[in-house]
């Protein structure tokens, strides 16, 4: 199929009403449950509660779900809007409730807006729990209590938010450098990018004690305490140390485990050894990042014994069990908004350039991390026009670009890198009329976002190292026509369960990139629409809420009666049969179809 008749194709049979996208989607298949219960809605379309979560949750991150700032104050540029650490795409929501100071001066309050912050706020709303986190945001400390304790949400207060005071001096150690500067790129296999100053590790320690005193303070013997990502590989040891055995400790590890080699450029790297084995419990999103762990405690931590056949390691006297449970998106959220949305719309999303309706539309959606391979998907585009002069004119391709830790080195060049290439690809092709690439690092909003994924034709992930990667699953969720068509790094998390309906590509072969955007471009719409189909159910069929709840059937277990043996985190042989853990192809197992108007919505582990 030629770039002509892909247009005529599209303008003919993709861009229909949100009814007819409805109806197509429930021809496609049937009913989504299998074997699990199917949850209920409430009248207001939420999720009913889940009485499988802990009665005493502590959820620990880097990142909080409110955050209060001065109305005269823009949003912050800390890791609290738009580094997307929780795996979000770096958006977040505009001021919520409210309120004064002392001084009069008006309180906003920003609420999230995507990604698990966004995810596990309801999930503590209905245990009643406590959520400890950096306190970034110019106006938390003025909100709070002498405990630094402040109820969320602000609407409704049904949680507690512990603030972590850190002063600049240890955000640059503890965050832009320990965490940033070694661990990231050590886990993403980029370990010429490791800068380790002389004392980042020091801080990272120091924070890591602050978290851990005020999960000691707030924790209980019947307390589960799971922590959430690389900013905390010490604090599950301190805090196993100084709670009851009966406190849970668990932590999830949203990145990659690095292989042994690699890990050896660790500074310390025994130490996090020893720290991340104070958990009882510790999740992956894939099966081969846990067996890399479990590698490096076996070449590193000699005492330790590891049994690889049942991914448990007992050192010191306690048990740490790895599980691999990968990570969905809220794709209903995803779905409706997109189809809320007008797709022919999306140019009005930038200012300098048009986008015709019957344009061929290529996205990326990322972080400027260079962990997701932009400059190497830039290169396969490139090569694309290169071979394919017809589409000159015809095909356009959106980078949505969203500046990170701009105060590290690294970002900062691979930034300009990006910006150059773009450049100069527009400069070898552009026409009056059009331009290649689209490039904008603006700010979107959930709805602007989804209506983008709506509108693409192609969308390309070209990760070099993902934990998972949600974007992928974003993008399936919102494509409501059902006629999109993705292209999927073999090195992502997210290939292991979507690998099989996208297009794959090894993002360091440029021909191999421009080979599958040919196919992508001219593939029948037949074959596009079976794919997407396909891909759909397993978004929805394994999407967020599934993970939580995989996430605390596990916890249950470790201290419940999920056949322990006694003892912190000792295990008997009994394994959970959660089908959204452990294998990547589970989401298989459902044969139907995602739309929420026709079939019944997911079913939850």
């Amino acid at each position: 199929m030629d770039s002509s008749e892909r247009s005529r194709d599209r303008t003919s049979g993709r861009r229909r009403s949100t009814t007819d996208a409805r109806d197509r989607d429930g021809e496609d298949g049937g009913s989504s449950a299998d074997e699990a219960e199917v949850s209920e809605d409430d009248e207001d379309g939420n999720q009913s509660p889940n009485d499988s979560y802990p009665d005493s949750l502590i959820v620990v991150s880097n990142r909080q779900p409110y955050r209060h700032e001065y109305e005269d104050v823009e949003g912050g540029s800390g890791p609290g809007n738009g580094d997307g650490d929780d795996g979000s795409d770096g958006t977040s929501a505009d001021g919520g409730e409210v309120r004064t100071d002392g001084d009069d001066r008006e309180i906003t309050v920003d609420e999230p807006a995507g990604g698990l912050t966004a995810g596990l706020d309801p999930v503590l709303q209905e245990a009643s729990g406590t959520w400890i986190a950096w306190g970034d945001g110019e106006a938390d400390f003025a909100v709070t209590d002498d405990d630094n304790r402040v109820s969320v949400p602000p609407d409704d207060e049904s949680y507690t938010l512990r603030r972590i005071d850190i002063p600049d001096e240890a955000v640059e150690g503890y965050y832009y450098g320990f965490s940033n500067r070694v661990l990231w790129p050590l886990c993403h296999e980029f370990p010429g990018l490791v800068d380790t100053r002389p004392d980042d590790l020091e801080w990272y320690r120091r924070v890591n004690e602050r978290f851990a005193d005020a999960i000691v303070d707030s924790a209980s013997a019947q307390s589960t305490v799971w922590i959430q990502d690389y900013h905390f590989a010490l604090a599950p040891r301190l805090v196993q140390e100084s709670t009851p055995e009966s406190t849970t400790v668990a932590q999830f590890w949203h990145i990659p485990w690095p292989d042994p080699e690699t890990f050896e450029v660790c500074p310390a790297h025994t130490d996090l050894l020893e720290g991340v084995l104070g958990n009882d419990l510790l999740g992956f999103h894939v099966e081969r990042y846990g067996r890399q762990f479990l590698a490096c405690v076996d070449e590193y931590l000699p005492e330790a014994s590891v049994d690889r056949a049942r991914l448990l390691v007992e050192y010191e006297g306690s048990t740490t069990r790895v599980v691999a449970t990968p990570m969905g998106v809220d794709a209903e959220t995803y779905d409706r908004s997109a189809r809320s949305t007008d797709p022919t719309a999306v140019h009005s999303l930038f200012d300098d350039c048009t986008i015709d309706d019957d344009t061929v539309l290529g996205l990326g959606v990322d972080r400027l991390d260079y962990s997701k391979g932009i400059p190497e998907r830039l290169a396969g585009i490139e090569r694309f026009f290169e071979r394919n002069p017809a589409w000159r004119g015809a095909f356009t391709f959106v980078q949505k670009a969203t500046p990170s830790r701009t105060d590290i080195p690294a970002y900062d060049r691979y930034g300009e890198l990006v910006r150059e290439d773009v450049a100069r690809i527009n400069a070898r092709f552009a026409t009056g009329d059009w331009q290649p690439i689209v490039y904008t690092e603006e700010y979107f909003s959930q709805e602007e976002l989804s209506a983008l994924y709506r509108r693409a034709d192609v969308m390309v992930v070209s990760s070099l190292l993902d934990g998972m990667n949600l974007v992928a699953q974003e993008y399936v969720a919102a494509t409501v026509d059902g006629d999109g068509t993705l292209l999927l790094s073999d090195r992502a998390g997210a290939h292991d369960r979507l690998g099989t309906q996208a297009l794959t590509i090894d993002p360091t072969d440029a021909d191999g990139v421009a080979e599958q955007l040919e196919r992508a471009v001219s593939m029948p719409r037949a074959e596009r629409k079976r794919r997407m189909h396909r891909l759909r159910t397993k978004v929805f069929d394994a999407d967020l809420e599934r993970w939580m709840n995989a996430q605390f059937d596990w916890i249950a277990r470790v201290h419940g009666d999920g056949g322990l043996e006694g003892g912190r985190g000792r295990y008997g042989d009994s394994n959970p049969d959660s089908d959204a853990s452990t294998s990547a192809e589970s989401a298989d197992r459902s044969t139907g179809g995602p739309d929420r108007d026709t079939h019944e919505r997911p079913p939850s582990v």
